[in-house]
């Protein structure tokens, strides 16, 4: 499955609270935490996302908390997937958690530039951008993550195994 979209790129340690702000916790709604996504690092962030668009970011994306709300956020937002040198390992599982797809690629995180249009293949791991006309390798998904992500999380894929 391909995705396209455009870049909104963003630096190293992107924390959980930058993501969204600790004063939004107090709902779990996917819509009232999209309407606040990125707000206090980029207040025009969602004028400017497209559905399917990419964050991207550099290094240990979402540090900090082990809150769900930010993937949540940032996929209610309308981001088909974060690219990034590195993730922390609980926003990793985040966003597995809730199907937000995500792919770890230093070097096309260092080309990328805000406004290009990249194209993400996670059978294979494939970034292409495509304003550059460069692709890159990032580690694929196995399987079973991929079946995760693709019913939206692990909440409806466990209800997909249920009898």
């Amino acid at each position: 499955m391909a995705l396209r979209g455009k870049v909104h790129l963003y630096g190293d340690h992107i924390d959980t609270d930058i993501i969204i702000a600790a004063r939004y916790l107090n709902t779990t709604d996917p819509a009232e935490l999209a309407k606040h996504c990125m707000e206090d690092a980029r207040d025009d962030f969602l004028a400017r996302v497209q559905p399917g668009d990419f964050l991207v970011g550099g290094e240990n994306f979402g540090c900090g908390s082990s809150r769900e709300h930010a993937p949540i956020a940032i996929k209610a937002a309308g981001i088909s997937a974060v690219v990034a040198k590195s993730f922390a390992r609980i926003f990793f599982r985040n966003a597995i958690n809730v199907g937000l797809p995500i792919l770890e690629s230093p070097q096309a995180v260092a080309d990328a530039r805000p406004g290009d249009e990249l194209e993400l293949e996670l059978e294979t791991g494939t970034i292409r951008n495509c304003t550059q006309g460069k692709t890159y390798a990032a580690v694929p998904f196995p399987e079973f993550l991929r079946e995760i992500i693709a019913a939206g999380g692990m909440v409806s894929y466990v209800q997909t195994k249920l009898p």
